[in-house]
């Protein structure tokens, strides 16, 4: 019989002043114990709702029902038939609005911790000896990888495991992209990352780091002189947006994303880092989605008073709710309904404050959330050595400008069809890159269409 508790199994965590002036990763994960008790939980239901909200498909009921019988290894080889990515996933995924938002259990009490579930065990399956992987048969067919950031790992995954000969072509010195660069150690450990993708490179995926793909190859390159029969673009969306308004060149101004690579991928928190970033006194943080909780509670483990400054409610906040419970724990203050429209200098250049308009809510903008609109007469200043951007990026436009026939969106997104199939034969794209800043699992999803789609048209061809 199924444990009927209400609640589920909580998540230890660090205490909020601790945790606030440390780097280390918040979630500590659940015991043995705690795991097959919490799946104990799941009613195993024949028709699988949460799958339905997994965009990679995992077999949910029935890893979790082996974690239940304490048979963890059998719960792994399950995950991965759908995920190659299950540490990464079980951390940073919205499982509250996607596989957990879709659980029976949760109609009258709290759903089944999935994401808890999955984390735990690829944790307890990275901590075991490890084991000869045996290599996937070579199909003699080679494709490409733009990007190893979330999308692109999935494709390469898949493919991998189909026999195929796959490379995955990396701008920066370090592979994972966006879950190397932009997620804080603090949410997802880079050890975890590099273990994920070492997984992969046992199987045979080769990873080619330091390749601006438009600069160093391009795709007409790869695919005419290097023999690459299909390409899949997983680049991501990492050029970051500004608001335009006066003083956004100060010193003391960074974008989330500069801010973020300096911490997370160079270190730059460490006191033996050759990578400067400021440490500042008081930062203030614009923007609501997960990325400018992450720039927030970084910047307060540096040791400055944080507000994030949000032109809507708290009911809009596009960010997790658990990411803006932990963020309001270690004490960042949030300001909500003020919209920035002005960065006052000192004299020497740097940032002094940030003028704000009050704004108050009208009708649903194009995206269905109330429209913020100034309130007149009302501003607010607040005092600030540091502040840092984080209303949205768009795709780099290097790679539509060195690739002859891929056609791309205004806001300079690549235009794909649900497979992942661009303009231009034979070249795919998923992720970021198509749609523009979404979430980790989105672009999972994504790529592993595109795998398919790249998988049947290699053998087609």
């Amino acid at each position: 019989m199924p444990n009927m508790r209400a609640t589920r199994n909580e998540m230890p965590v660090q205490e909020p002043d601790v945790r606030n002036k440390n780097f280390k990763e918040v979630a500590l994960g659940y015991t043995e114990e705690q795991a097959i008790d919490e799946a104990q939980r799941c009613l195993n239901c024949k028709n699988k709702p949460c799958v339905t909200g997994c965009p990679v498909q995992i077999d949910i009921p029935s890893f979790i029902a082996e974690v239940a019988k304490g048979d963890f290894a059998a719960a792994y080889k399950i995950i991965t038939q759908s995920s190659s990515l299950p540490a990464v996933c079980g951390r940073v995924c919205p499982q509250e609005n996607q596989c957990e938002g879709k659980c029976v259990r949760g109609i009258k009490g709290e759903a089944v911790a999935i994401g808890r579930l999955e984390r735990f065990v690829a944790d307890w399956h990275n901590a075991q000896p490890e084991t000869a992987v045996e290599k996937p048969v070579s199909n003699g067919h080679k494709a490409a990888i733009i990007g190893s950031g979330p999308s692109g790992l999935a494709c390469a995954g898949d493919l991998i495991k189909k026999g195929y000969d796959v490379t995955v072509f990396e701008a920066l010195h370090v592979a994972g992209g966006v879950l190397s660069y932009g997620i804080p150690e603090f949410r997802l450990p880079k050890s975890i990352v590099q273990k994920e993708i070492e997984g992969l490179k046992a199987l045979g995926v080769k990873v080619e780091t330091n390749t601006v793909v438009g600069r160093t190859v391009s795709i007409d390159e790869l695919m005419k002189e290097e023999g690459f029969e299909s390409v899949f673009i997983g680049s991501g969306a990492g050029l970051p947006r500004f608001m335009k308004i006066p003083g956004e060149n100060l010193s003391g101004v960074y974008s989330a994303n500069e801010f973020l690579t300096r911490i997370n991928l160079m270190k730059a928190y460490k006191e033996d880092s050759s990578t400067p970033v400021q440490h500042g006194k008081k930062a203030v943080i614009v923007g609501g989605g997960n990325v400018a909780m992450d720039a927030a509670r970084c910047a307060k483990r540096l040791g400055a008073d944080v507000t994030i400054v949000y032109r809507r409610t708290e009911t809009e906040l596009p960010a997790r709710a658990e990411e803006v419970e932990h963020a309001k724990e270690e004490g960042i203050v949030f300001r909500f309904l003020t919209n920035p429209v002005e960065i006052k200098s000192t004299e020497n250049g740097w940032v002094k404050s940030v003028v704000c308009q009050e704004m108050e809510l009208s009708e649903p903008d194009a995206s269905g959330r109330a429209k913020p609109v100034p309130k007149e007469g009302a501003f607010v200043e607040i005092e600030a050595d540091c502040v840092i951007m984080s209303i949205g990026t768009s795709p780099n436009p290097l790679i539509k400008a060195t690739t002859e026939g891929l056609d791309t969106q205004k806001w300079g997104g690549i235009i794909a069809d649900e497979d992942g199939l661009t303009s231009k034969e034979g070249v795919y794209a998923g992720g970021d890159a198509v749609t523009g800043a979404a979430t980790v699992i989105l672009a999972m999803g994504a790529g592993k269409k595109a795998a398919a789609a790249m998988d049947a048209y290699m053998q087609n061809k």
